[in-house]
């Protein structure tokens, strides 16, 4: 199973991750990443990868 890491000093909010997944990741009052889903069921597993390597600070990391 796959777990997202959030770092969020890192994240400025260019939306990538909510926009390419907006089941596993949502945006706060300021457009900043949100993890809805640190454990994203394997059918949102695909989505999630490509949010996280999106990212362009790389502010979602996956382990496992």
């Amino acid at each position: 199973m796959m777990r997202i890491v959030f770092d969020e000093q890192a994240c400025v909010g260019h939306g990538r991750c909510y926009a390419l997944a907006p089941q596993v990741f949502d945006a706060d009052d300021l457009g900043h990443c949100v993890v809805l889903l640190t454990e994203p069921p394997a059918e949102l597993e695909a989505a999630a990868r490509l949010a996280v390597a999106s990212c362009p600070e790389d502010a979602l990391t996956i382990e496992g």
